[in-house]
């Protein structure tokens, strides 16, 4: 009986250490996580952990917007790392996740809101690389860098090209340019911008490999009703243009 009320205890008590730490309203319909993945989201100061107004980029404009005019409430934080949030986002009732590529194994663990934008999947390699790539299958004989938890860095693991990931994209420029990692495996035009806040250019793309659609992921409790007036809201601000215009503000 002691043993089952201290089980119960703690699982009560990580449940509350998981909503503090996802710096939740509890007035909000949905908590909502994100991660520094410019443009798309950023903090504003460059740190890993970041609350609302202090975040920015290409889709926290977007679902900034989409709540709004869907009349939905909501918390933001931005915090560190992936891993973390896609799992606090996938247990937790209420919460959701964003921005994530909508990938056939993940179809059913979230109800999805999107597209918000688009992610390309690239080889990025030196400005003086002699590598050339046709296929994903040439890239096997390098060594390759990638993202811990992103569904780039799960492809190719599972495909057998065996990653070298870190915990932060923006390492694998500067591991590129010093010879570390032969190619660089990213986000078009996650990449590039993230290249370019390190001081890092003139990379070049040496293979384009796949096409994904980033999406806001929420948890598979949140109702329908939710979704349905989010994805209406979104779909009205691609029709008026309010998309591009925040798009172009970043790129």
């Amino acid at each position: 009986m002691i043993k089952r009320l201290l089980l119960a205890l703690a699982s009560a008590s990580l449940l509350c250490i998981n909503s503090a730490h996802a710096g939740d309203n509890p007035d909000a319909d949905l908590v909502l996580l994100t991660e520094n993945f410019p443009p798309y989201n950023m903090a504003r100061n460059g740190k890993n952990f970041a609350q609302d107004e202090n975040i920015n980029g290409i889709a926290t404009d977007i679902v900034r917007e989409m709540f709004k005019r869907a009349e939905v409430t909501y918390s933001l934080t931005l915090r560190f790392p992936w891993e973390r949030i896609y799992k606090l986002a996938l247990e937790n009732p209420g919460y959701g996740v964003f921005v994530m590529a909508r990938l056939p194994d993940r179809e059913k663990l979230f109800k999805w809101v999107g597209p918000i934008g688009p992610d390309d999947w690239i080889m990025l390699a030196k400005a003086d690389s002699k590598i050339t790539l046709q296929t994903l299958d040439d890239a096997r004989k390098y060594r390759i860098g990638a993202y811990k938890g992103d569904a780039i860095a799960e492809t190719l693991a599972k495909q057998g090209l065996k990653p070298l990931v870190v915990l932060r994209d923006q390492d694998n420029a500067k591991k590129l340019v010093n010879g570390q990692i032969d190619l660089w495996a990213t986000g078009d035009p996650a990449g590039r911008y993230l290249a370019r806040q390190d001081g890092v250019t003139g990379l070049k793309t040496v293979l384009r490999f796949n096409s994904a659609q980033l999406y806001l992921a929420l948890n598979k409790d949140v109702p329908d009703a939710t979704v349905a007036k989010l994805q209406a809201a979104l779909d009205q601000l691609r029709k008026d243009g309010t998309v591009d215009e925040i798009m172009a503000r970043y790129l």
